[in-house]
């Protein structure tokens, strides 16, 4: 079945060449396409990007061959007996966000948008202006207040514009939407757009490619959903595919000063929890209204995952425990291993475990 976009809230199906950010219903779009059982032998072993796994993906055509970047194939390392890294800061732009923003972007290309805009709190920023500007799309970011200049630096180098928006990273949402709704530009925004997932979803299929297995715990940051997602969807496609016989222990990570999910699953609620987020150094998931709240809070049910919420005092001391064993990373970032010995603290050893290092530290030196 050629692939299709479905409301996720009344169910309505559009071309998924629409310009349209959501449904006119205000839900949004997910994706429907035939998705072939993963096999290894369906990886292109021949191509080094997270494009070997493109069976698995709805493109096309072959845009994303001028596209990509190279990104993806991040090592996976021992950082002691118990946890393992996940080294996706080794990307183009320096954040896991390269995996959802070259198929996104490749979407794009394909079906003729030349200008988008897009709001970040900026690694994902950084990234979609960093492939747009490989293929010539123009491309507008905006980030709150308080971000990394580093990021923005960065934005601007590749030849992006750069809004910075006064108040919170919500607000800042706010403010780029209403440009979407006022001047018809493209919303190539990674929570919105499905064809994000589409590339997040390679980093559970590298680790079982890589590990030839998946381990028993997978520490997942969670703001706004976009690895939190995807990593669902790589594992359900393995659960579904008969590669794996049971889902591991997912353990969701949020700030403490930000924490929507884990205060909707302490209430039981069905949808986010009303937060007033508080300054973190964990600005890449202090997301106070997560658009796909819902979607998430249902895997988060249905799996039985549980979340642990990061002390903010602990996010300084795991950055130096990481950066004196060789691994300089971004705060956000040190946040999963300081949420990793929290669970530690709380639940006692957790073997065979997984974190993600999902952004380079010399973007956030402030």
């Amino acid at each position: 079945m050629k692939a299709q976009y479905v409301c996720a809230v009344c169910g309505k199906t559009e071309s998924v060449a629409t310009r349209a950010p959501r449904c006119e219903c205000g839900g949004l779009w997910k994706l429907r396409y035939d998705l072939p059982k993963f096999s290894e032998d369906l990886i292109d072993r021949e191509e080094w990007s997270i494009f070997r796994y493109r069976a698995f993906m709805p493109l096309t055509d072959d845009t994303w061959r001028s596209v990509t970047l190279g990104e993806g194939m991040t090592p996976v390392i021992p950082f002691d007996d118990d946890l393992m890294l996940k080294m996706d800061y080794f990307m183009p732009t320096l954040s896991f966000k390269d995996r959802g923003a070259a198929v996104l972007v490749s979407h794009c290309k394909s079906i003729g948008v030349t200008d988008v805009v897009q709001d970040s709190s900026g690694n994902a920023g950084n990234s979609v202006a960093a492939y747009c500007g490989h293929v010539g799309i123009r491309c507008g970011i905006f980030v709150p207040e308080g971000t990394s200049p580093k990021k923005i630096d960065m934005i601007r180098a590749h030849g992006s514009e750069v809004n910075v928006v006064p108040g919170s990273r919500d607000h800042c949402a706010d403010v780029c939407r209403a440009k979407v709704r006022n001047e018809g530009k493209y919303y190539a925004n990674h929570v919105f757009n499905p064809f994000f997932y589409e590339g997040t979803k390679t980093y559970i299929y590298e680790v079982y490619e890589q590990l030839h297995r998946i381990p028993r715990n997978i520490f997942i940051p969670l703001g706004n959903g976009t690895l939190f997602l995807g990593a669902v969807f790589g594992l359900e496609h393995l659960l579904e595919s008969g590669v794996i016989d049971r889902m591991p222990n997912l353990i969701a990570v949020q700030s403490e000063r930000c924490a929507p999910f884990a205060e909707a699953k302490r209430q039981g609620l069905a949808g986010p929890a009303e937060v007033h987020p508080l300054p973190t150094m964990a600005e890449g998931i202090a997301i106070g209204q997560p658009m796909r709240g819902k979607e998430i809070l249902e895997k988060i049910y249905q799996y039985d995952m549980e979340i642990v919420e990061i002390p903010e005092e602990d996010i300084l001391p795991a950055r130096a425990a990481l950066a004196a064993k060789g691994i300089y990373c971004e705060h956000t970032t040190a946040g999963n291993f300081a949420a990793y010995r929290e669970y530690c603290r709380l639940h006692g050893k957790t073997p065979d475990s997984l974190i993600t290092m999902c952004g380079a530290g010399l973007k956030s030196d402030h």
